[in-house]
């Protein structure tokens, strides 16, 4: 009797084990690729839905992990809702864990864009959160602000808005800025008096952040494009890149803003040469194409990654076109990580869903069909296959599903080719990113710039790893973070990721015509009528 109850306790913790692992490993993925916007399949109102069930469920069952997720490479939205809800449930936190949580919280709030960590911090306000871990955290926000008189003068009633209901002890000129009203005659503090005076003098308004000389640029009736050309040294990166448009229509009067594409992320400035069309990409692809080369091995200085002989399978079907909100999101990030893994492969070739003659020229149209550049990629003998895609195809529908089953099942049951589908898209419907098939590991992708991250923790997506090395592997992404970059990221298998050896010889195991034919031959008798959603034809 005893050795029965042992055994099924056994099984009991074994079974609590991989729901653990497969929850965890389902946050994480959504919070690598949901933003809670509007896609091309869903509406913003489901996906804010979906991702806040599972922040809920994560955070109320497994809430040490719930917090070390912040340290796993996930989005800022994610960030900031996790930041939200720990220090929302402060009450709950385990003493011995404490002082882990607050070291997180306050390391991802520095790490946060400057205009997310005050939405974030007002947004405690708006929830009537006001414990003292909230105070404090602000309170340290600040005080690490390398320059708080720049932070008061850009987002001044968010600064205001956090300072009264944290009780903030301002320093300095800050206090009087922020609540005196204009009344005080002179600032000390350059900027401080630059804002005053712009408030009556035209000339003024350029010495200010761009987006707040913008509006008392309205307010002196300035011209917008004399405003554009004498304002263009204050713009940061993102600004320069918004308002091109503004400037090309001003272009006429001699406004020309010049865009630093070294500044810029790889997969920012793959969505802006994408939103020119295509004879201006093609008249400037001799500065487009080197900077995007230069961007990604910029990326992957900061993120080292070194592979081998890789196929990309890039999905440029209508769907990544992607929603008003995220205007060709999916293709942007398929077109960075063309780059990115070009620059980080000893070999490379990229197989997309409609044949592309210069990926710089690529547009979002017709339909999905990803098993004709996937049977491509594996023919070609890849060692590692990365599939980018939102996860819906119908040119068949599940045509790649079968093609992916059949090759592991038949051709390749050891393993040898690692095949990995990134997914841009959220599914709120699983809760997930929506998977190809379950024979190959699904990640969620934010930007291209994360492939390194996100092929590291598609091991776990596999569902080989235990819950035991995910712990492992979240706990030493905390230490990274938490004491530096140089901490290396240790599991307890040793086995660092799915990706096959680096810089090794030409695989063995190729596919012959007689197998090819095999696949396609499944293909063609397996793949009948699917409910996979039609995609909207787009004619050339």
């Amino acid at each position: 009797m005893a050795r029965m109850e042992t055994e099924l306790e056994r099984r009991w913790a074994s079974r609590a084990a991989q729901v653990a692992r497969e929850d965890l490993v389902m946050f994480i993925n959504a919070c690598l690729s949901c933003t809670g916007q509007r896609e091309f399949y869903d509406d913003a109102y489901g996906q804010r839905v979906s991702i806040d069930f599972l922040h809920d469920y994560i955070l109320h069952n497994y809430r040490l992990l719930y917090a070390r997720t912040l340290a796993a490479g996930i989005n800022h939205f994610n960030t900031a809702q996790i930041i939200l809800k720990l220090l929302a449930t402060g009450r709950q936190t385990v003493h011995e864990h404490r002082a882990e949580e607050g070291a997180l919280i306050a390391a991802a709030l520095q790490a946060l864009p400057p205009q997310r960590a005050w939405r974030l911090l007002e947004g405690l306000r708006e929830r009537g959160v006001n414990n003292r871990r909230a105070r404090a955290i602000a309170r340290d926000y600040l005080r690490g602000r390398p320059d708080s008189s720049f932070d008061a003068v850009k987002y001044r009633a968010r600064v205001r808005s956090v300072a009264v209901h944290a009780h903030l002890r301002l320093q300095g000129e800050l206090g009087p800025f922020l609540f005196r009203r204009w009344q005080q005659r002179s600032y000390q503090t350059p900027l401080f008096e630059s804002v005053r005076q712009a408030r009556y003098s035209a000339k003024a308004v350029y010495e200010l952040p761009f987006t707040v000389a913008e509006g008392l640029a309205a307010t002196h009736e300035i011209k917008r494009d004399v405003f554009l050309q004498r304002a263009e040294a204050r713009m940061t990166p993102g600004e320069r890149l918004r308002l091109q448009g503004s400037a090309e229509r001003a272009g006429r009067h001699g406004v020309a803003l010049e865009l630093d594409f070294g500044r810029l992320p790889l997969t920012r400035l793959a969505l802006y040469a994408l939103s020119l069309p295509c004879e201006t990409r093609l008249e400037r692809a001799g500065v487009l194409r080197p900077a995007l080369e230069r961007t990604a091995r910029r990326a992957l200085a900061r993120a080292p990654l070194r592979l081998g002989r890789v196929a990309a399978v890039l999905d440029c079907s209508y769907s990544s076109s992607g929603s008003a909100e995220k205007r060709r999101r999916p293709l942007g990030v398929a077109l960075a990580a063309h780059y990115l893994l070009q620059a980080a492969a000893r070999e490379y070739r990229a197989f997309w869903t409609r044949p592309v003659e210069d990926p710089l020229l690529v547009t979002a149209r017709g339909q999905s069909d990803l098993a004709t550049p996937l049977l491509d990629a594996l023919e070609w003998g890849a060692e590692l296959v990365v599939i980018v895609s939102d996860g819906y195809e119908n040119d068949p529908p599940h045509g790649a599903a079968h093609v992916l089953r059949v090759y592991r099942e038949r051709l390749d049951p050891a393993a040898r080719t690692s095949i990995v589908q990134c997914n841009p898209v959220f599914n709120p419907d699983d809760l997930s990113v929506q998977a190809l098939s379950t024979v190959v590991p699904t990640v969620g992708l934010r930007d291209a710039e994360d492939l390194p991250t996100v092929l590291g923790f598609a091991r776990f997506a596999e569902g080989s790893a235990p819950l035991a090395d995910l712990e492992d592997y979240l706990a030493s992404r905390v230490r990274r973070m938490l004491t530096g970059p140089d901490a290396p990221i240790a599991t307890r298998s040793g086995d660092d990721a799915i990706l096959p050896a680096v810089e090794t010889g030409q695989q063995e195991s190729e596919l012959d015509e007689e197998a090819m034919a095999a696949v396609e031959e499944v293909l063609r008798r397996g793949v009948g009528a699917g409910d996979a959603p039609a995609e909207r034809e787009v004619m050339d």
